[in-house]
């Protein structure tokens, strides 16, 4: 018999009933050591006080209007966000998918516009993940995501991951778009090089075609900068955010420069839910304490003694684990074992890591972990480690 869940996910067998920070309590007070944070949604810890005042200040005052009507949050929230990244102008979605099914029709848009309807063909790369609707695992690609679901929406093509010459050589007449996570997550902590996405950059400037970017995971402080291509002095023309711009509460965007969302119009676009005022106004709070250059740098410290405590680890159990890659606190391990064997002998441990592609699980924690909080990290991660070991013939 089918469950009352319908059974989509492989659930760990694990449920939490309160978190602080960066810890999570089951209900017979077990504590364990995020390092999950929702799939890098956490940003600012589990039941952050600053945003818990604003949810409940928000709350007693308005909820849902529907995007009938001006929503004052809302226009407050997008004056931030243009006012501290490239982007002219935003729409708001409640997920990181409608973000990119919204990039997806801007392209497409923007060059039926221009009079070139013809020219609808989005470049993607090998391991990308842009969500869960048919458009999007359309310009994903990959077997895991696709197999068994029919005609898929066409006007897609995905190139190695890293091949810059392939990038160079599919580049054409036809080409409307390059689509690219700066950090591929799902496909296993994969930075996009500075010198790749300059180049990519540039190839966009002397086709015509748009420069969007999936920053979903990899945006809103979580690489050291705001957002992580500014590390590459670089800026797409459109820009799908989500995860941990709502820090908890569901909250996506898009963000775009006039020129790409030139043909985008009334009637052209809409969403019942998105940018309703609660999740606007958390998403505000978010985005000042991000933003503020002192925390960034924090991020960065915290960062960088993070990856040395790893790389220490790395050396003391090369049976379990090859390599650190990532920025920030976007980190994953490459594992010799199963990724999923590894998270399960961290949850034994009392620590929670997420699975990925390539042999690598993920370490997205909370931007504001502590020190100490890293220190019992890496000794948890240790004795999942050891254990490990132990289990191996």
């Amino acid at each position: 018999m089918i469950p009352t869940l319908l059974p989509t996910y492989n659930r760990a067998p694990l449920a939490f009933v309160k978190g602080q920070g960066s810890w999570l309590e089951t209900a017979e007070g077990v504590r364990y050591l995020d390092l999950a944070a929702g799939i890098a949604v956490n940003v600012l810890g589990h039941a952050n006080p600053d945003l818990v005042a604003v949810l409940r200040e928000q709350a007693g005052r308005l909820w849902h209007v529907s995007n009938l009507y001006r929503i004052p949050e809302q226009e407050r929230l997008a004056d931030l966000l243009c006012a501290a990244t490239f982007a002219d102008t935003v729409f708001f979605t409640n997920s990181g998918t409608e973000a990119a099914e919204l990039a997806i029709k801007m392209v497409r848009r923007y060059w039926s516009q221009a009079g070139t309807p013809e020219r609808s063909e989005i470049l993607t790369f090998e391991g990308a993940f842009h969500g869960r609707s048919t458009g999007a695992i359309a310009a994903a690609g990959s077997e895991k995501l696709v197999k068994g679901y029919g005609a898929l929406m066409p006007g897609f093509r995905s190139l190695p991951w890293g091949d810059m010459a392939a990038l160079r050589a599919a580049i054409g007449a036809q080409t409307a778009a390059v689509m690219v996570e700066t950090v591929q997550g799902e496909g296993g902590i994969r930075p996009m090089p500075d010198a790749d996405l300059k180049e990519l950059r540039a190839w966009c400037d002397a086709s015509g075609a748009l420069l969007v970017l999936d920053e979903v995971q990899c945006g809103m402080g979580r690489t050291g900068r705001l957002f992580a291509h500014e590390w590459a002095g670089i800026s797409p023309d459109i820009m799908m955010v989500a995860k941990g711009i709502g820090g908890g509460f569901p909250l996506g965007a898009l963000l775009a420069t006039e020129t790409a969302a030139s043909a985008m119009v009334v009637g052209s676009h809409g969403s019942t839910y998105g940018g309703n005022p609660l999740a606007c106004a958390v998403g505000a709070r978010v985005l000042e304490i991000v933003s503020d250059k002192a925390f960034l740098a924090e991020v960065n410290r915290k960062a960088a003694l993070l990856r040395q405590k790893l790389e220490g680890l790395v050396a003391a159990h090369p049976q379990v684990f090859e390599a650190v890659r990532g920025q920030g606190l976007m980190l994953g391990l490459k594992c010799r074992p199963e990724p999923v064997d590894v998270v399960r002998a961290g949850h034994d441990a009392l620590v929670l890591t997420v699975p990925a592609a390539d042999h690598v699980i993920r370490l997205l924690p909370a931007l504001t972990i502590s020190d100490a909080e890293i220190d019992e990290a890496v000794v948890r991660l240790d004795r999942a480690a050891a254990t490990l070991e132990t289990q191996q013939p």
